[in-house]
């Protein structure tokens, strides 16, 4: 007879939400009064990789994910770990989650991305050509490095116009883009929000590049264990989103995870595809957590996840003609005790030295006053690190109405920062 099937795990959904926030750093604790490089270095660890965008309406989007954690912490913490030189270099960037900061431990896990993204797999078919027929311009870029050190782009162009989109970026950048994918040049810092390149051995911990290469198989099970660690418990498509893994091979690890018992899978309420979890699996009672999400934070960049957790529809409108935005242009999604209450369209009016807070919307059953003042809170303590002396509340909504009185209520928000009333 062929052996019992072990009896999977049932879990609720509060159950999961709970297993999720408190993975994702969430854990009800208040913060330290002062924050270290350590506990930052600790919080990114914990999550795996950060998301880095452009976009700067509030603040870029990387240094987001660490505020809402870790409230009034100072930029600079990550910038050392991201792009100093020497010892305080604990970060590095590459493809992880999109362009992403991740620990420099995981360096050896993303090796199969460099060596497939020099074999034109992986990326870009514009890139992927571009490798192929342009090799005595990657070869001639690489060497100025070599000789110059930390470069950018247009250190290098003969351009005389600037690049426009992407697609029209200089030869120079194509060949600099091609041998960070490669693997053969990482971002030695950044200028503005530039990337500087330089070599690999230049830049990273001579420990870490001397690892031993892994297999792939063995390095993307790697991956999706710190995917199970981060989201707590996790879909195959859930798993494998977070280092944007294929389908065939997730799967293959998964497998040889549960057969190693490195986790095991469960059933969710309400799912209907089987989850996985670590081994003994730790369900906190309760998560009382407050905080303004990154729209490209871990906890909720997949979209489907979100929806089975949360019931929350979220989609980033920035791309949306304005006449055809339902919720803003920049809206963070406004964490409160267990569930996602509200949405917040955001802008760093940094002119005229003001937080701009441009609507509210407040998701079903809403905010109760506890929930306002939690709200009211952290938007104070984002102008705090945002170095913004002034909050206008430009919400005409009834929301931005309530948000105005539990501010005006709550006897907290006196100077150094005011409110400025539409």
């Amino acid at each position: 007879m062929p052996a019992a099937q072990p009896t999977q795990q049932q879990l609720s959904l509060k159950q999961v939400r709970r297993v999720a926030l408190a993975a994702q750093g969430f854990n009800g604790r208040q913060p330290p009064a002062v924050i270290t490089a350590r506990h930052v270095i600790q919080l990114i660890e914990r999550l795996g990789v950060v998301q880095i965008d452009s976009v700067n309406a509030l603040v870029r989007s990387h240094y987001l994910p660490l505020f809402s954690r870790l409230g009034n912490y100072p930029q600079k913490l990550l910038d050392q770990a991201a792009w100093s030189q020497g010892r305080h270099r604990r970060l590095f960037e590459y493809w992880g989650h999109e362009a992403s900061l991740l620990p420099v431990e995981l360096y050896p896990l993303l090796r199969w991305r460099m060596r497939r993204a020099a074999q034109g797999e992986g990326i870009y078919q514009q890139m992927a050509r571009f490798g192929r027929e342009q090799q005595p311009t990657i070869a001639r870029v690489l060497q100025a490095v070599r000789d110059q050190g930390a470069l950018g782009a247009g250190s290098l162009s003969t351009r005389q116009e600037r690049a426009g989109p992407w697609w029209d970026w200089s030869d120079e950048k194509h060949a600099l883009e091609w041998l960070f994918a490669a693997g053969e040049v990482t971002v030695a810092g950044r200028r503005g929000f530039e990337r500087l390149y330089d070599l690999p051995e230049r830049v990273l911990p001579p420990s870490i590049l001397a690892q031993p290469e892994l297999t792939e198989a063995q390095a993307q099970r790697g991956l999706l264990l710190h995917a199970v660690r981060a989201l707590g418990v996790g879909t195959e498509k859930d798993l494998r989103d977070y280092f944007r893994l294929d389908p065939a091979p997730a799967k293959a690890g998964l497998a040889t995870l549960r057969e190693e018992g490195a986790i095991e899978q469960v059933q969710v309420q309400g799912w209907k595809q089987p989850a996985y979890a670590l081994p003994d699996l730790k369900i906190p009672r309760k998560v009382h957590s407050s905080a303004l999400l990154s729209p490209f934070d871990s906890l909720i960049w997949e979209r489907g996840r979100t929806e089975r957790l949360f019931d929350f529809h979220y989609r980033l409108e920035i791309y949306t003609p304005a006449h055809k935005r339902v919720y803003g242009y920049y809206v963070l999604p406004f964490l409160h005790h267990e569930r996602i209450a509200a949405r917040v369209d955001l802008r760093a009016e940094r002119a005229a030295g003001r937080l701009a807070v441009h609507a509210v919307h407040e998701e079903d059953p809403g905010l109760d006053t506890e929930g306002l003042r939690a709200l009211a809170s952290h938007l104070r303590t984002l102008a705090d690190w945002l170095g913004l002396p002034e909050v206008l509340i430009n919400c005409q909504r009834t929301s931005g109405a309530r948000l105005r009185t539990a501010w005006a209520d709550s006897g907290l928000f006196h100077a150094p920062r005011s409110l400025v009333h539409a």
